[in-house]
């Protein structure tokens, strides 16, 4: 943990006004009072850190109860958007907006249609208060990427590869007439009433048994 505070202790102060995630150490019988702990300490280490806690029960327990105490938040392995719901009511109060990260290349290695998922997230949240914004992680092509410019996915975690594909292609943006079109099974929007949820899902379970640490650095929150 001395060594981890170190590192991103370093990364902190290189990002300017930018968010660093840290994620805390957990797996499927973490409980959310040993994750909030870490999640205080990891909170106070440098002042513009985000607490990423896993999107299962326990996780976003933690997630309620760190929101309380004023600790920013990022709920990361998150696959549907029924997860999406579920962070969005454990997050109600917070004083800056939370994010929920959906992964999506891991969706797209299960034949499924990851960018589905932000897609319906976006849909989703214009229902309520506004409170959590999306990070769409997990991202494996500059397809991916357009896509999020497209449907106005506040932030991304794109890799230093997929950006050089984009520079190489001189930054293009999406026009009206973009369409992504993904080779993975449809994902169908869900009418939810942000209350009512099913949080399980089988790629979380599969994360946590195996889950590296991840240290993210973010964008500022749009104004």
């Amino acid at each position: 943990m001395d060594e981890f505070k170190k590192i991103v202790q370093t990364i902190s102060p290189l990002v300017g006004d930018a968010g660093v995630s840290i994620e805390v150490f957990s797996d499927e019988k973490t409980k959310a009072q040993e994750m909030f702990s870490q999640g205080q300490e990891m909170f106070s280490w440098f002042p513009n850190a985000y607490i990423k806690y896993p999107c299962t029960a326990e996780g976003l327990r933690a997630a309620e109860m760190s929101v309380k105490q004023g600790v920013r938040v990022n709920i990361t392995l998150c696959f549907s958007q029924q997860q999406a719901a579920a962070v969005y009511a454990a997050t109600k109060g917070t004083k800056e907006p939370a994010y929920v990260s959906p992964f999506v290349g891991r969706l797209d290695d299960i034949g499924q249609n990851g960018m589905g998922v932000v897609r319906n997230i976006k849909r989703m949240f214009p229902e309520g208060d506004g409170h959590v914004l999306v990070l769409a992680a997990s991202i494996r092509s500059l397809e991916h990427l357009l896509y999020c410019f497209a449907i106005e996915t506040e932030l991304a975690t794109v890799p230093a590869k997929i950006l050089e594909q984009w520079a190489s292609k001189n930054f293009p943006m999406p026009d009206k007439q973009f369409q992504y079109k993904s080779p993975g099974k449809p994902i169908p929007y869900e009418e939810l009433d942000l209350e009512t949820f099913y949080i399980q899902h089988e790629l979380t379970r599969k994360a946590l048994r195996n889950s590296p640490l991840m240290i993210v650095q973010h964008s500022p929150r749009p104004a």
